[in-house]
């Protein structure tokens, strides 16, 4: 079974230029990827901040959260 990585962003180009620098290096044999733009999808907010996000662009790679530069805090997205 292959590990989880979601990279959370809301679609800026801080955003974009992150998930073209990160998602694309990710193992793709070693990790499922998924992408989710909380700015489109904001129902899953509270599942990106129960698992540690703060900001956004971040990536949760098994469980563990990485924050990417400092695009936008979660607070003002909801």
């Amino acid at each position: 079974m292959r590990n989880k990585a979601v990279f959370y962003h809301v679609g800026c180009p801080v955003c974009a230029a992150a998930e073209r620098g990160v998602v694309t290096a990710i193992d793709r044999s070693r990790f499922d990827v998924e992408a989710v733009n909380l700015a489109e999808h904001k129902a899953r907010i509270p599942e990106a901040q129960k698992s540690g996000i703060k900001s956004v662009p971040a990536l949760l790679l098994d469980g563990q959260p990485y924050h990417i530069n400092f695009g936008a805090d979660l607070s003002t997205i909801k």
